[in-house]
Order: C-alpha cells, then sequence, then structure tokens
C-alpha cells in the first residue's frame, strides 16, 4: 500500500496510562507525519477480563488527547474466524498439537525437577517452558483426549517450526522515533519454547491474532513499546509459517514510574483518566511522556 498504516492495539482490561499515552501519540503523530492512517484495535480476546467500560475508557481517553483514527474501530472478538483459520493452517501442516497439562501440573514438574538440581530454562520474560511431553503423544491418543473433552492449548511445535526456516530469521528494526535508520535484528524465536497459539475455549492468542490482524489490515509499520522486542521472534516466525508480509518495527522506550519500573494498569496514579480528573491538560500529557 501507498498509503503509510499505523495502528494502537491496547487490550481493555484496564484503564490506559502514560506509557499506553506516548505510544498512541507516537503512532498519531507518526501517521500525521507521513500523511498515513491511524488505526485502533481493541485486543479483547481475553474475555474475562475485557469490559466495555474499559474499552469506553479508552475511548474516552485517546479522543480527549485529540487523537483520530480511522473507523471502524477492529475488535478482535469479532474476528474469531480469521485466526481460526490461521490455526487450521498451522494444524494441517503438524506445526502445532493440542498440549494437556495444567498450570499446576506444570509448575509441580518444573519444581520438582528444579528440586533435583536441573535449572528449568526459562523465556525472556522469566516464565518456565512448557516442557512438552504431549509431543510424544500419538495421534490416536490426542484425539481420544479432545474427544472426552479434556482442557489443552494449542502450542506451536517451536523444533518443527524453527526446521522449516533452516534456523534463519530476521526483522527490520528502525533506529529512531522519526523511522530514519535500521538494522537487521536475528530472532530467536526458540528462546520462547513452545508457545501458546490458542486455547480449546478462545481459538487465538496474542501472537497468533497480532500477526493475522496486521497482515489483514495491510500495516507495514509496528510501532510499540520496548517490552515487545524480544517477542517479535515468535511473531515472525508465525509470519514466514503463514505467508504474511513482514512489517518493519519501531520498539519504543518505556515510561517508567517513580520507582523506575514499567508502568502497569494497576498504577491508578499514572492513568490518563486520574491525571484529567486531577486538572492535567492533554498539553501537560504529551509534556509528560516528552511529545
Amino acid at each position: 500500500m501507498n498509503t503509510p498504516v499505523f495502528r494502537f492495539a491496547p487490550s481493555p482490561n484496564g484503564e490506559l496510562h502514560l506509557g499506553h499515552a506516548y505510544s498512541a501519540l507516537l503512532n498519531a503523530r507518526l501517521a500525521e507525519r507521513m500523511g498515513g492512517r491511524l488505526l485502533l484495535r481493541i485486543e479483547d480476546i481475553d474475555l474475562a477480563r475485557s469490559t466495555p467500560e474499559f474499552e469506553a475508557g479508552i475511548y474516552r481517553d485517546l479522543a480527549w488527547l485529540g487523537i483520530e483514527w480511522q473507523r471502524p474501530v477492529r475488535r478482535q472478538s469479532e474476528h474469531f474466524g480469521d485466526y481460526e483459520s490461521a490455526l487450521n493452517r498451522l494444524i494441517a501442516e503438524e506445526l502445532v498439537y493440542p498440549a494437556f497439562m495444567s498450570r499446576g501440573e506444570i509448575r509441580a514438574f518444573i519444581a520438582d525437577t528444579e528440586k533435583r538440581g536441573r535449572l528449568w530454562p526459562r523465556d525472556p520474560d522469566g516464565v518456565p517452558l512448557y516442557p512438552a511431553f504431549d509431543k510424544a503423544l500419538s495421534r490416536r491418543e490426542r484425539e481420544r483426549r479432545m474427544a472426552d473433552g479434556a482442557p489443552f492449548a494449542w502450542r506451536l511445535d517451536m523444533d518443527a517450526a524453527w526446521a522449516r526456516l533452516d534456523g534463519r530469521l530476521s526483522w527490520t528494526e528502525f533506529s529512531s522515533e522519526e523511522l530514519a535508520g535500521s538494522e537487521q535484528v536475528e530472532a530467536r524465536p526458540e528462546q520462547w519454547g513452545d508457545v501458546v497459539l490458542a486455547r480449546k475455549e478462545v481459538p487465538t492468542s496474542y501472537h497468533l491474532s497480532v500477526v493475522v490482524d496486521d497482515a489483514l489490515k495491510g500495516v507495514p509499520h509496528v510501532v510499540r513499546g520496548r517490552a515487545l522486542y524480544a517477542a517479535t521472534g515468535v511473531q515472525r516466525l508465525l509470519q514466514e509459517l503463514l505467508g504474511l508480509p513482514a512489517p518493519h518495527y519501531f520498539h519504543h522506550r518505556l515510561i517508567l514510574g517513580p520507582d523506575g519500573r514499567k508502568l502497569s494498569k494497576s498504577l491508578g496514579d499514572s492513568g490518563i483518566a486520574a491525571l484529567r480528573e486531577r486538572g492535567a491538560s492533554a498539553a501537560d500529557v504529551r509534556k509528560m511522556v516528552g511529545i
């Protein structure tokens, strides 16, 4: 597409904070400067935590900041069919498998392993990798458990997927907020192990829905927080497996709290609505985030 497309993609499971404001304002500024469009995507696949009230708050906060976005808004919960189609392709190519271990079983296995002196590998976020014993199950046993209604998640077979690419994968990362200059970054999806791509009750996950959405909406520039830098490796792998275009990325700086930690939606003092109620202006918020 000739017209640059940017997107801001919050989850309606809490109030927006200064970090969200910075990301939204940066994407809006880039879209304006480049004569492009800004899309708003509501990432509400977590049906248990997403609420209409938080979604309404997103629209209210962004409008107050003076941000305009293209309509209609894409709500992920309305497009499960798109993600299920991508998942079914991966199932047909035997790149995913049903994983039956519960969170409790995973924790118990890893705790027992580490008691015996073996340090269990962890992903870049510090979460233990899935033990992946399910990959050894026969097709007949998998189908029996699924037919019996056993809870399961569809996990990416990282070894099989990585072998498809011969272990070579990278992405283009811009060097500045102005998207000036770039470098090739080596993608290392194997650090994440066999990630969840969908669950029995929800036919998608963050990784799967993000790559499908960006491709369907023609997003060539993904501008988002540094916290998602390492996760880009998994998303690039999925793009290659599904034959989807690879956007160029910029992982911007994070807005930190007074204690030096990344802001959380649980921190009310940095919430946009709370700042507005205390008398801050949209200009004040822009100054706070340096944009």
